[in-house]
């Protein structure tokens, strides 16, 4: 095989190797499924049932994020996604009722990322920011409204922080793997108008997991 040859194979072999390593000035677009696990906890349910809470459960959604790299090692990332959560009683007579309410939750997050070995093969980093949290189109239950009538809820917004870990693996280029958690401080005041015992409300504690694995292109 003559020299020139073997020289452009070597080349395009090179080529292809290039890991898809994000360099100052870079976007990065992924697309994550998304497993919400709130490590919730409550206060009581004022003033009708001081001595039961509430419980949020796990909600799955897509997330799409963008992060643009300020440096080879920093960047700002600003996660959107929306989930549908389902609170329900702990004990006792909410306990019976089993669900109360379901809301509509969008945490738009800001975190400024630290990535360890942005030239490797397998790229970790951490990060931290602020997280503003939405609660709209929130509902009662079917089952709650049987037991108290007609109710109306409103969730209280919340800002909080943000903690992250997760890591980059190329497959080409452009394209790579992405595995990501995250830890949200989510603190909401539930209200709930019931036409049989007035208002009610009660402090949550969502502060949730947020554990996703998806796909990113580099741009």
């Amino acid at each position: 095989m003559k020299p020139h040859a073997i020289l452009a194979m070597g080349v395009v072999a090179a080529a292809v190797a290039v890991p898809a390593n994000a360099a100052a000035g870079d976007w990065i677009l992924r697309a994550r499924a998304i497993a919400v696990a709130p490590q919730d906890s409550s206060g009581k349910i004022q003033p009708a049932f001081p001595n039961e809470g509430v419980t949020v459960k796990t909600a799955y959604a897509p997330e799409v994020d963008i992060t643009y790299m300020v440096t080879n090692n920093l960047g700002l990332e600003l996660i959107a996604a929306t989930t549908k959560h389902s609170a329900f009683g702990k004990t006792g007579t909410t306990g019976s009722i089993g669900k109360l309410v379901d809301t509509w939750v969008l945490p738009p997050t800001l975190t400024l990322q630290y990535h360890f070995m942005p030239e490797a093969k397998f790229r970790p980093y951490v990060g931290a920011g602020v997280n503003y949290t939405i609660f709209y189109n929130s509902r009662a239950s079917g089952s709650l409204e049987d037991a108290v009538g007609e109710t109306d809820v409103s969730l209280s917004n919340s800002f909080g922080w943000a903690l992250q870990a997760g890591a980059d693996v190329p497959i080409n280029e452009k394209i790579f793997l992405n595995f990501d958690i995250k830890y949200i401080d989510i603190d909401t005041t539930a209200r709930l108008n019931t036409t049989a015992i007035g208002q009610q409300r009660v402090r949550i504690n969502i502060d949730p997991l947020v554990i996703g694995f998806g796909i990113g292109v580099r741009f």
